[in-house]
């Protein structure tokens, strides 16, 4: 077969499947190892897109090579907490193989993930990488009761038949034989709320794609997780795939839905094939696909990979991404839930939302509510911590659970003879915390009065050994880099703060630069990057000259 046949092979495998673009893309990249010239026009030609748009929506992503040694080549983590980890040292170490950094790559709790073609090794040092197995959560370190994590440490949970053994399904099997309604109805009472960082009502968003004009209907589950310092939707895909499964089928009944998407980010090649055993498993055992439970109710889930650009996890930018458009923010309104993929009404939803859906159904909405310390809020939040702290991983805690209990108690503190000098909250997204204002409960509204977010609750902690001024320098250099450059707060905002940052600051512009970002930008990048300077100049004023 000639290249020419065999590049159309290929596309004509995807052509007809929904969300073709990244599909194909990401066939050619395992194929070859990178994107040449040829492929690029033969997948123009053949999905009928312009090429310099095409072109465009390649280059946006960090992760698809266009030229050899490409996918082969190893890819380094410099995030935040892998760069203080040895992450620049093995990155020069491995420069004679083409070694690139690349941003945090969710894998804060076992540093330095280096990437291989579909491999992931870890370790501290180029000679001491060994291939990398995500690990669990650490044993619950309370007396409280948990939500996601509850049966996560059974044996054999990741597989149909270790899920199904702890209560997997039974949820979903009793709500098709209920009305939609009262799914919904049912979320609605547990006030389970979106976990990746927005915190919009679960059954009001279920209920309006449900209300919303318009077939087919959609849901996505956001498994992009690219907020540096979160790592937490990853061990539940490893652990728990036919929770988020069986919780995007709930969601598809709920809001008679017949597609679904699952949009992994790149990083995560191990998750994928995870993810692929699982979903077959659930065809196979009626549980997706065609009849689900008997009962008529016709339900597909497809994945399609990222391939790095942060900005997609933000829900437009995803949705675009999909689409095969270039993954700019879309300007809202209109919702999702309205006018989503194929500007048709879908649901979005973390992963730990749809995860903690699917225990709700099992065991009730009442359930839920009482899993929190806070009266005024119901459920858990998984908390994603690393950095300067002796006992790293994954928690679930109750809301309302002081920070420090969680630090301190649960996670061991910093090393023998440290201090935390600061966290970062909400990934990078939220700035810092420091000081007395450490004193707080893990909960939203205890965070936004220190000025801080928890947001997709990616906790990273620096000890009094570090230069804060240099982590705040590195943070806005990383937004700067994943700006999507769409609106122009954004775009110019964040290279303005990092030149800033790098040499004479002036604190009353960065005031300024900050205020106009966080009022005109156009998504939650440009609104959030001001966080990092503000709250340096709040806790750490003698940093800037």
């Amino acid at each position: 077969m000639t290249v020419t046949a065999a590049n159309q092979a290929l596309i004509a495998q995807f052509r007809e499947a929904p969300a073709p673009l990244l599909a194909v893309l990401h066939a050619f990249h395992d194929r070859d190892g990178f994107i040449s010239e040829a492929a690029l026009r033969a997948i123009a030609v053949g999905l009928r897109i312009p090429l310099a748009e095409l072109f465009g929506t390649l280059t946006f992503y960090h992760h698809f090579a266009r030229e050899a040694p490409g996918k082969d080549a190893p890819r380094v983590c410099t995030g935040p907490v892998c760069r203080l980890k040895g992450g620049l040292d093995i990155l020069d170490a491995l420069k004679s193989e083409g070694a690139t950094p690349m941003p945090c790559a969710g894998r804060c709790d076992d540093c330095v993930p280096v990437l291989k073609g579909d491999d992931v090794f870890t370790g501290r040092s180029a000679d001491a990488l060994a291939v990398h197995a995500t690990p669990l959560p650490p044993p619950n370190p309370g007396t409280h009761e948990e939500c996601i994590f509850a049966e996560i440490r059974e044996p054999e949970r990741k597989t149909l038949a270790g899920y199904r053994r702890t209560g997997g399904y039974e949820g979903l099997t009793h709500a098709v034989t209920t009305f939609p309604t009262e799914v919904i109805a049912t979320l609605k009472d547990s006030q389970l709320a979106g976990r990746g960082g927005a915190g919009f009502p679960t059954g009001a968003k279920w209920e309006s794609v449900l209300n919303a004009p318009g077939e087919p209907k959609t849901v996505v589950c956001n498994a992009d997780e690219g907020e540096p310092g979160c790592f937490k939707d990853r061990v539940i895909l490893d652990y728990a795939p036919h929770a988020v499964i069986e919780g995007m089928t709930l969601a598809a009944y709920a809001t008679g839905a017949t597609r679904g998407f699952i949009y992994l980010r790149y990083e995560y090649p191990q998750t994928l094939k995870t993810l692929e055993r699982a979903i077959t498993a659930a065809e196979t055992a009626g549980l997706l696909g065609e009849n689900i439970l008997g009962e008529g109710f016709d339900f597909h889930i497809y994945i399609r990979r990222g391939a790095g650009a942060y900005v997609c996890g933000e829900e437009g930018s995803l949705l675009n991404s999909l689409e095969g458009k270039h993954p700019f923010p879309r300007n809202r309104p209109p919702y999702p839930v309205t006018h989503g993929f194929e500007n048709l009404p879908t649901a979005v939803n973390n992963v730990e939302t749809l995860a903690a859906a699917a225990q709700i159904l099992r065991h009730g909405a009442a359930w839920y509510q009482n899993l929190s310390y806070d009266t005024d809020l119901a459920g858990t939040k998984i908390i994603s911590l690393s950095g300067d702290i002796q006992r790293p991983g994954n928690y679930e805690v109750p809301f309302g659970l002081p920070l420090k209990t969680l630090l301190y108690d649960w996670a061991g503190g910093p090393g023998m003879g440290r201090s935390i000098q600061a966290i970062t909250s909400a990934g990078l997204s939220g700035g810092f915390i420091a000081g007395a204002d450490l004193d707080i409960t893990i909960d939203e509204p205890s965070f936004q009065k220190v000025g801080a977010m928890l947001g997709a609750a990616g906790i990273m902690v620096f000890d009094d050994t570090r230069d804060m001024l240099e982590v705040a320098r590195n943070a806005m250099e990383f937004f700067a880099e994943e700006s999507c450059g769409k609106c122009f707060p954004c775009r110019i905002g964040t290279q303005r703060l990092t030149e800033m940052l790098n040499g004479d600051a002036n604190r009353a512009l960065i005031q300024e630069i900050g205020e106009v970002m966080k009022a005109t930008s156009a998504c939650g990048l440009g609104t959030a990057a001001p966080n990092i300077t503000e709250s340096l100049m709040r806790y750490f004023p003698e940093t800037l000259r």
